[in-house]
């Protein structure tokens, strides 16, 4: 039998598996997932989805149905933010290319429900990969991978899609393409990203049942696949979730601790005008700036003074931040109604679409009165001890 080009035939022990590399923007790709399931009548279909993953292609609006008060309170808005972003970037990728991102994961899906074969999602769960990306860097590489993301997550909506950024994404896994600037500088990204993941799908693969296995996956991992099929890969060590590192739980417990017993080092040997004197200083540098980043986000004035009020509080209070409170208020005053989430893939395609949506809003007010928090906190030691040596 001829094979398309893009397939790559595997004999593993006793079954044979095709490895179908696609491009994951691409229409052509989506016709040959659909030609290899008739062609090669395959037994177990192997698709590179999780099944959150399949979930979000099939219901892509189901963000519409969200609980903004649970999401605020399970402090998830930074995360919804982005997924919002990313989804925006695929939105306007796929308009472009006339096809959705994932449609020949979606096809693959298709064949084998229509012909009654097995379907195997082969993929790690998307949040299982973030959380040992995340997990597996350093404190330090943490604050540097977060100064490189954030700046391109608030100010992403106003790029134009180039030829370039199309070609790249036809060859590219998803969470490749989105973290690919970074797994230079942070290798350890794409050992999680991608080789922890070719080693699961081959996992998976193997364990289809049946002699004929067609695999759908991006074509970035067709090669790691092929060598691990021939490995013993341990899923149980790729799928744990690392444990918080002891140095952040440190800082966030100590630092509160250590500005508590800045102020209360000067009441007890500067008695209560310089130990109010600091108090002071630090109630009005977090509150000013935490309501600062309030009003950049467009907040209802209520939340701006609720921001300057709380933040004092809240940054001594590892367990909540200033953006819980603000953002609660926020939904209070301005809760979003159902036209409003309708709007949502609207508003996230430009910057003035982010600020006018009140969803999207409430978002960047918890994220900008945390920032601001967070800053005047960084910046009240230094500060203190500029106004202490005048």
């Amino acid at each position: 039998m001829e094979y398309d080009k893009n397939i790559t035939k595997v004999d593993w022990q006793e079954k044979t598996v095709y490895l179908l590399g696609t491009a994951h923007v691409s229409k052509q790709s989506v016709v040959e997932v659909r030609e290899a399931c008739r062609n090669l009548s395959p037994d177990t279909v192997c698709v590179e989805l999780c099944k959150n993953r399949l979930e979000s292609i099939r219901n892509a609006d189901r963000w519409k149905n969200m609980d903004i008060f649970r999401i605020i309170k399970e402090k998830k808005a930074v995360m919804l933010f982005a997924q919002l972003i990313l989804s925006s970037f695929y939105r306007k990728l796929g308009k472009e290319l006339e096809v959705t991102p994932g449609a020949e994961m979606i096809e693959g899906v298709h064949q084998a429900e229509q012909d009654n074969r097995e379907l195997i999602l082969a993929d790690r769960d998307i949040q299982i990969t973030l959380k040992r990306v995340w997990g597996n860097l350093s404190f330090f590489e943490k604050i540097r991978l977060l100064a490189h993301l954030l700046p391109s997550l608030l100010f992403h909506s106003d790029e134009k899609i180039d030829h370039e950024t199309v070609e790249e994404l036809k060859n590219k896994d998803h969470l490749e393409h989105a973290m690919e600037e970074f797994t230079h500088e942070f290798p350890r990204i794409q050992e999680s990203l991608i080789h922890e993941r070719d080693m699961h799908l081959a996992e998976k693969i193997k364990s289809a049942t049946g002699t004929t296995i067609l695999a759908v996956v991006g074509a970035g991992h067709v090669p790691g696949i092929a060598r691990q099929l021939f490995e013993e890969n341990d899923l149980d060590a790729i799928t744990h979730v690392p444990p918080p590192s002891l140095l952040p739980r440190l800082i966030t417990w100590g630092f509160p601790l250590l500005i508590i017993a800045l102020i209360a080092y000067g009441f007890v040997t500067g008695g209560s005008e310089r130990g109010g004197e600091m108090l002071l200083l630090w109630v009005l540098l977090n509150g000013t700036l935490s309501a600062v980043g309030t009003l950049l986000a467009g907040a209802h004035i209520l939340t701006i003074l609720t921001a300057f009020v709380a933040a004092p509080l809240t940054s001594l209070n590892p367990t909540i931040g200033a953006g819980y409170i603000t953002g609660l208020v926020q939904t209070i005053l301005k809760r979003p109604t159902v036209a409003d989430m309708e709007a949502v893939p609207e508003a996230t395609e430009s910057m003035r679409g982010l600020w006018k949506n009140p969803l999207t809003r409430i978002l960047l007010v918890f994220i900008f009165s945390s920032l601001g928090s967070s800053l005047a906190s960084l910046a009240y030691p230094f500060v203190l001890a500029f106004r202490l040596a005048q």
